[in-house]
């Protein structure tokens, strides 16, 4: 007998996806996944000053604070043909590094780890044992018996009170939680270390950029001039704190972060480093140039393609091609006026909603129609997953020493081989080994940007492109970056000096998509398939793995007209 349920929403950090699966004997069969709300962030963007394109897109999610701001303003710069100067790069860069820092520690600890610790085992906890476990593992300060026994206590009122705010709804006594009780006790204790420390890492953005979420960025650089006799300016007060809190953000993910993804991993490992897989192909755009955004070799994450799992090559990937990047609508609630089967390069994209579905609320989805307001992007008419995954094998397979490294450490310390990175703790272990890096690679730009400062360099704009009567009647260009999630580009066409067109193709587009006209699955919906589901009424295994894609739904569906105002609602229970 085949049972169906629902999970809407299923994200934790804001509600706009849907899952729908399909039971037999216990596992999965088949599983849909659905953006609920409406996008429209291109129709808001047409007809206007291609230059403040950034900050409207900024504004698709309050999680990716940087991300589509970056990507924004180098397609515009790309279309413009406009260079910045390595100060800006640079900046641009630690900021980019910032948000992965801050993103994956608060996706580790509160966004997933409560799909893997149960809080209200750690009631059962030995204090004495979990310091011994923590010390054993790390060189981390709080960690004496004390600290672990107010924490419990402080539990104890908290549970006993029967109001467990943060932590209600959990599916607590699940016979998935593997862990035990000393274990889950140093997990809680640091998912609210994390969230102290979660609002130090920002304040880089707020000097860089003025203020988080959303800091400010600029066509041609960045906004913050450098001059050290200047209050208002990047000065060497401000240099100084920068470097405090990168190096305590490094000590942060390298003593807290990877010591308790690896002592939970080890926990999990023999059952879901097998479960949740899912594609085979992998895409990653690359970012963080050293020399230069249109120099790709040069990139700390590497741009290219993996096929197959092949970790032997990484294939080139180009996303100005037509062959190359498509999205589709087949099942997606758009239409294009010359038929939903054919796919459309992001340059030709259109928008032209077009709800087909129930209305709200429903039991079930149209599966065999339209189920999604996500389109369905394919590279060359292939499902690819992007996101951290991608992006370390990506690395791996271009021969980068520096991933080579740390996946082999991780390997080993879990004695697992490398067929356990395609799964859900795969998943979730590549994020927090790309963190480890990032953290080093963060330090590593502040010293260059130092250096640059020194030889007296201090240029963060370049203003030769900015006025509008020295632009090209038309243009179009793409920016592409790596947002926490996966792959995110922005394609932009410049006509008469505004924004003829615009597209997002986001990451969560091309892993939370419906299928495709030839009954393709994505990401999210082909890592579901085989997954065991103990009980259809806690469904804590279908949460595992989609959590370990990070979802979040808000750049890839929208809900405002130019003017803000609220147009349509579809509910979600």
């Amino acid at each position: 007998m085949v049972k169906r349920i629902v999970i809407d929403p299923i994200t934790r950090i804001e509600g706009h996806l849907r899952v729908e699966v399909e039971i037999r004997d216990g596992h999965i069969i088949d599983a849909y996944s659905s953006g609920t709300m409406v996008r429209g962030i291109e129709k808001i963007l047409k007809g206007r000053d291609p230059r403040d394109a950034w900050a409207f897109t900024e504004r698709v999610c309050g999680v990716c604070t940087t991300v589509h701001a970056l990507a924004s303003v180098r397609c515009v710069e790309d279309a413009l043909d406009i260079v910045v100067p390595p100060n800006a790069e640079i900046i641009r860069n630690l900021m980019f590094c910032t948000q992965y820092m801050h993103d994956h520690v608060v996706h580790f600890y509160h966004l997933h780890a409560l799909d893997w610790v149960d809080v209200v085992s750690a009631l059962k906890a030995d204090p004495a044992e979990t310091s011994r476990i923590a010390m054993s593992i790390s060189h981390w300060p709080k960690s004496s018996i004390g600290y672990f026994s107010d924490l419990q206590k402080r539990l104890t009122r908290f549970v006993e009170s029967g109001q467990l705010g943060i932590f209600q709804n959990g599916y607590w006594g699940h016979k998935a939680y593997k862990l035990p009780p000393e274990v889950n006790l140093l997990a809680l204790a640091h998912y609210l270390e994390a969230l102290e420390w979660q609002k130090e890492i920002v304040k880089v953005h707020t000097i860089l950029g003025g203020k988080n979420p959303h800091p400010n960025y600029l066509v041609g650089g960045v906004p913050c001039a450098i001059n050290m006799d200047e209050e208002n300016a990047l000065n060497i007060e401000r240099l100084a704190m920068i470097s405090t809190l990168l190096k305590e953000a490094q000590t942060f993910v390298e003593q807290v972060y990877i010591p308790d993804l690896l002592a939970v991993a080890s926990f999990y490992k023999n059952e879901w480093g097998a479960i949740g897989g899912g594609l085979e192909n992998y895409l990653a755009y690359g970012d963080l140039p050293l020399n230069g955004i249109r120099d790709a070799t040069m990139f700390k994450f590497p741009r290219g393609i993996i096929m197959n799992r092949n970790l032997k090559e990484a294939l080139e990937v180009d996303a100005t091609s037509a062959d190359e990047i498509q999205e589709f609508i087949a099942h997606s609630w758009y239409k294009y006026p010359d038929g939903n089967d054919a796919g459309k390069h992001p340059w030709e994209g259109e928008t032209i909603f077009n709800y087909t579905g129930p209305e709200p609320p429903y039991e079930q989805l149209n599966v065999e129609g339209k189920y999604s307001w996500m389109k369905t992007p394919r590279w060359k008419g292939n499902s690819m997953e992007v996101g951290p995954l991608a992006r370390m094998l990506v690395g791996f397979a271009s021969g980068k020493d520096e991933f080579r490294e740390v996946i082999t450490f991780a390997l080993k310390e879990l004695d697992v081989p490398v067929e356990a990175l395609f799964s859900t703790l795969g998943r979730t272990a590549a994020r927090g080994l790309e963190t480890k890096l990032i953290a080093g690679w963060a330090l590593e730009f502040y010293d260059q940007l130092l250096t640059n400062i020194r030889t007296g360099d201090h240029r963060t704009f370049n203003h030769e492109k900015w006025d509008p009567r020295l632009w090209p009647d038309e243009a179009k260009g793409v920016g592409l970056s790596e947002a926490p999630r996966g792959a995110l580009a922005h394609w932009i066409r410049i006509k008469d000096s505004l924004i003829d067109n615009y597209q997002l193709v986001v990451p969560s587009t091309w892993n939370a998509s419906p299928r495709d006209p030839g009954g393709q699955r994505s990401a999210y919906e082909a890592s579901l398939l085989g997954t065991p589901v103990a009980d259809p009424e806690k469904p804590l295994e279908i949460l595992r793995t989609i959590h370990s894609f990070d979802p979040c739904i808000a750049c890839a569906v929208h809900l405002y007209d130019e003017k803000g105002t609220y147009i349509h609602q579809i509910q979600v229970f």
